[in-house]
């Protein structure tokens, strides 16, 4: 699992060699502070920050790579692993290892991608829904767009604002990989976070915001008042006598690491995604904020000129985080990575159909 050191960072255990030594062999590259190779430099807007490798004092052997938590500027944040590319094995797999690889997702040649698990964070219940990446081997063809717009739902309503910004962000990942042929990555991921509550959300109609015109549902803290980002993640502390109490997290950070271990093993129910029809693709009236009790009096009509009238660079604006993690896979080319290319171009269209419809 992923462990959170004190300062905020969190801590990835390095793998058994080759892996391990691997990995940090990229990191090391990558954030090389002599670098001036421009796909490098580049590359760096999309990883979460390295800051080096860590060990407990108690025990030197072990080595953790100390990383950026992305999920840190969060209160609620819905987080989603996407493994990324046509194969899972690298070009070295021995035939078992391609073989056990193949069988656990037959699926990942014709798709591109394989979805190893999220975590949605639901207004309406003030709770979360967890699937694990079982849930992600599920799906189909035929169901993979409606596995993965389940990421996306409030409990309310689907969050456009969210699945719009998303598409951006991958894009420009897209627009990267188009332009380099000196990497090839190889079972890596992509992990998408987003803000899954709503209090910080204000929207400027004459003098009136949105913020002023709801009354924060239970569970959500009004303006001025900050949840702690580590409500979800057990904290590495160190203890007078210079033990390491580390214990490994239960929600946000395992999902670094979510592809090594299933994360859940609890019955979820199924979410019916009621998403309202507009006539209009950028027009929606649900809010991920309002419960049908709050929607009365002269609320209902600010609500529905907000959201009718906002302007567009706003409503794509949604707190939303993309990020390339997993390298223990990554091998020099002299060609562009297909294979994953492919992948981001598939999750592109389904995240597109799920916006358009």
């Amino acid at each position: 699992g992923i462990l959170q050191h004190p300062d905020g960072t969190v801590l990835k255990q390095l793998q058994p060699p080759p892996r391990g030594p691997r990995e940090q062999e990229f990191y090391n590259k990558v954030y090389d502070s002599d670098c001036c190779d421009s796909i490098l430099l580049e590359l760096r807007e999309y990883l979460p920050k390295y800051f080096g490798v860590w060990s407990p004092p108690t025990a030197p052997n072990d080595t953790y790579l100390k990383l950026e938590d992305v999920t840190r500027k969060f209160n609620k944040p819905c987080i989603m692993d996407v493994k990324i590319g046509q194969k899972s094995y690298d070009p070295y797999a021995s035939v078992e290892k391609i073989q056990q690889q193949v069988s656990k997702y037959p699926l990942m040649e014709e798709i591109g991608f394989l979805v190893l698990g999220m975590r949605v964070y639901h207004v309406s219940s003030d709770s979360y829904e967890t699937q694990n990446q079982h849930y992600g081997r599920s799906l189909t063809k035929e169901t993979v767009k409606d596995g993965i717009s389940k990421f996306f739902h409030s409990g309310y309503c689907l969050r456009k604002d969210v699945v719009a910004a998303s598409i951006q962000k991958v894009e420009k990942i897209l627009e990267w990989f188009e332009g380099q042929a000196q990497l090839n990555f190889y079972a890596s991921s992509l992990l998408f976070v987003y803000e899954g509550s709503c209090q910080a959300t204000t929207v400027g109609l004459s003098d009136v915001t949105l913020a002023e015109k709801r009354r924060v549902p239970k569970g959500l803290l009004s303006d001025g008042d900050v949840l702690e980002y580590n409500n979800n993640i057990n904290v590495i502390n160190s203890t007078e006598n210079g033990k390491i109490e580390a214990s490994v997290s239960k929600g946000l950070s395992k999902f670094y690491a979510l592809h090594k271990k299933a994360c859940s093993k609890r019955h979820h129910s199924q979410l019916s995604l009621k998403v309202e029809n507009s006539e209009q693709d950028n027009v929606w009236k649900s809010s991920t904020c309002i419960t049908q009790e709050h929607l009365n009096g002269n609320v209902l009509p600010q609500l529905e000129k907000v959201f009718y009238h906002m302007p567009a660079e706003t409503k794509e604006s949604a707190n939303v985080e993309v990020r390339m993690i997993d390298f223990a896979h990554v091998f020099p080319s002299n060609t562009k990575d297909e294979g994953y290319i492919y992948g981001l171009k598939n999750l592109i269209t389904v995240l597109q159909n799920i916006l358009d419809n």
